[in-house]
């Protein structure tokens, strides 16, 4: 009986078994080939987007949709019933969305207010233009005008609705109103108590808004405007450059 020939040790080594192609692939094996760094022509492959970051072209339009939600969601519940989540589900957003362009509540608020502030920023050298004996007039038409322009009335019923029961809202309106608006007007008056003057002034303004676009209260809500301004302007007038 002729003994068993030993394997050979050279030549080709035995190739693997070949894999069917239709098999099923491991789990995650398309993902690592998507996540390969190169290309099949080894190109480097653009970064993949991070989750939870808007592409670059939708950022501006995202943030503005925000700040319109925040100001409709502010003027019709008021600071403290506003929410976060209330707003990003107005603007069709996450919460973590508003947080990343906002930060908390009140900046959300102080932004979402603040472009009805805006003209204020130039308000004191136009009303400070003219004649002295008609600061009151001027400061009265631009005022009132700011409450009877659409764009810029929803903002401030949501920072006077909200400013009446709510310390936080209240120090934001305070700071626009008197930074932005009231201490610049102040400061060319050049008169004893300038101050208190232009304050005075604003209470005199900001009680008719409240009572013609808050309260609504008639016949006031419903009066002509140059009629309003005819004798309002007068008292405004008085509270500035009255000795």
């Amino acid at each position: 009986m002729t003994p068993p020939r030993p394997p050979a040790t050279g030549g080709t080594a035995p190739r693997p078994p070949a894999t069917d192609s239709s098999a099923p692939r491991p789990p995650g094996a398309d993902a690592s080939a998507a996540r390969s760094p190169e290309t099949d022509d080894g190109a480097p492959r653009p970064p993949a987007r991070r989750r939870g970051r808007p592409p670059r072209t939708e950022s501006a339009g995202t943030r503005d949709r925000i700040l319109d939600a925040a100001r409709e969601e502010f003027s019709a519940c008021g600071y403290e019933k506003t929410s976060v989540r209330g707003i990003a589900k107005a603007a069709g957003v996450d919460s973590a969305l508003v947080h990343h362009y906002f930060g908390t509540k009140e900046q959300v608020f102080e932004a979402a207010i603040e472009v009805a502030f805006a003209p204020a920023l130039a308000a004191p050298d136009a009303i400070a233009e003219g004649p002295a004996d008609e600061v009151g007039e001027r400061l009265t038409r631009f005022v009132l005008g700011v409450w009877e322009d659409p764009a810029t009335r929803a903002p401030l019923l949501a920072v006077v609705r909200s400013a009446v029961d709510n310390d936080t809202a209240a120090a934001v309106l305070r700071r626009l109103v008197a930074a932005q608006l009231m201490r610049r007007i102040a400061a060319r008056l050049e008169l004893p108590d300038a101050e208190l003057r232009a304050e005075l002034a604003a209470a005199q303004l900001v009680g008719c808004a409240m009572l013609r676009y808050v309260i609504r209260l008639e016949p006031l809500a419903s009066a002509d405007l140059e009629q309003i301004i005819a004798r309002v302007a007068p008292v405004v007038q008085t509270h500035l450059t009255a000795p």
